[in-house]
């Protein structure tokens, strides 16, 4: 019997980006692989690329390195977002034998053959006009939580932003595929599954291969709120323009849904919201937030937020700073703007320089943790519950409330993938939430 090849993945990115990786493992273990920890020595390393992350080709060069210095026999593929992109740029990186674009990274299985290695990367991406087709997928790495993938691509024309080029047209799961995903999912005993994709609010176009929306994702969430067996429901990301009052009034009486949305809004100066090419303006944001407190003040909203765009003065910055400090928004996720290729953003004039753009981002930083602070301090004395994950952190166990409230409790595995009724007591030194048990749910 021949001895079974190894092979091990890392994934540089999103939470879509997770449920891939995952979706293309295990077609790679039907091929007759074991899946082992990148930290192994391996017979092929498989990497998942990103476009979004700054220092997207250092990063990729770094992972390249540490995979040839555990095995430097091993067949090395790149696959994904800047795979579709720059191609022939980590297909020149030393140790590359493959490079799969859009289209090809979930034919992997296909392009190899006895793995060894090659005197230059091969490279196989396609027009991204061709990327049309849809791939379901999701990710069951963690045991507590999967990414479930319900939407690829993106029509939106967002100045600074290279996903359309990497991903395609937007497009959707068939609402039947998902539902058997979701099902799949919920009968490992998973206990939360969050929603991904590139602009999930655009759920239902493509559905069958073309413009026409089948479904919608209010249509979406509904149909999976009925599936047996799942304990929570996550939305991750969703466009302000895109999140219906209807959604937000749903989510706040489901049996599964948790209060938790994640809204990007990039800026809150209407004039830099026009330069990216945003789809709304700051008082459709407001009214999104205004209406998820009104039917769900214990709701946990995070936000995107760009600094230092192309044209953002000073002013423009101050005007995003008071805007979010006084919204009551619970974290941020900052990111400090960087030049990509092939932008209308790169060409743009008004470019404001590295050191002011650091500085930018150091403050918004700073109103993140405020903001997540005083939101922790009102949710103590409530009561919530919370799922547990694996991982045994300096002898604590973490896990998260339904509204995203991070805990803490001396480690017990018995704890590990459970759901418990908790209040909340006080804020640690490490900024998560100590708490007492009242009793546990499943």
């Amino acid at each position: 019997m021949t001895e079974r090849k190894k092979v091990a993945f890392y994934t540089l990115g999103c939470k879509l980006n997770f449920s891939e990786t995952s979706t293309i493992a295990r077609s790679i273990e039907d091929e007759g692989f074991d899946r082992v920890d990148f930290e192994e020595v391996a017979d092929m390393y498989v990497i998942n690329t990103c476009s979004v992350t700054e220092n997207a080709d250092k990063q990729f060069k770094q992972i390249v390195k540490k995979a040839m210095k555990l095995n430097d026999k091993a067949f090395v593929a790149a696959v994904g977002c800047y795979a579709q992109l720059k191609p022939e740029e980590l297909a020149a990186v030393d140790g590359v034998d493959l490079v799969l674009g859009a289209t090809e990274k979930f034919k992997l299985a296909d392009y190899i053959n006895d793995l060894s290695k090659n005197d230059f990367g091969e490279v196989h991406s396609c027009e991204i006009v061709e990327a049309d087709f849809y791939v379901g997928s999701y990710s069951i790495g963690d045991r507590t939580r999967a990414f479930l993938k319900v939407q690829d691509g993106c029509d939106y024309k967002c100045t600074y932003c290279t996903i359309p080029l990497a991903r395609g047209i937007s497009r959707s799961d068939a609402l039947e595929n998902v539902l058997q995903n979701a099902a799949a999912i919920s009968a490992q005993d998973i206990k939360e599954i969050v929603l991904t994709g590139v602009n999930i609010g655009d759920y239902g176009k493509g559905e069958f291969g073309n413009k026409k929306h089948e479904h919608t994702f209010l249509e979406l969430v509904q149909a999976l709120d009925a599936v047996e067996g799942i304990e929570r429901l996550r939305i991750s990301s969703i466009e302000p323009n895109l999140l219906k009052n209807e959604t937000i009034e749903f989510v706040s009486k489901s049996r599964t849904f948790v209060p938790h949305f994640h809204i990007p809004l990039q800026s809150g100066s209407n004039d830099i919201l026009k330069l990216m090419k945003r789809r709304y303006q700051r008082e459709i944001y407001t009214e999104r937030v205004n209406k998820i407190r009104e039917v769900m003040p214990h709701a946990c909203i995070g936000v995107d937020v760009i600094v230092g765009f192309p044209g953002e003065t000073d002013e423009h910055f101050l005007e995003t700073y008071n805007f979010l400090n006084e919204m009551d928004i619970s974290y941020l996720h900052v990111f400090k703007y960087s030049e990509r290729d092939n932008t209308e953003a790169a060409e743009m004039n008004g470019v404001v320089p590295e050191n002011v753009r650091v500085k930018r981002s150091k403050m918004m930083r700073g109103l993140s943790v405020k903001k997540r602070r005083a939101f922790y301090e009102s949710q103590l004395g409530s009561n919530r519950t919370v799922l547990f994950e694996s991982e045994n952190k300096e002898g604590y166990i973490h896990g998260f409330t339904e509204n995203y409230v991070k805990v803490k409790t001396p480690w017990n595995p018995e704890l590990v993938n459970t759901l418990h009724e908790i209040n909340l007591t006080k804020i640690d030194e490490d900024g998560s939430v100590r708490m007492d048990f009242i009793k546990v749910l499943v």
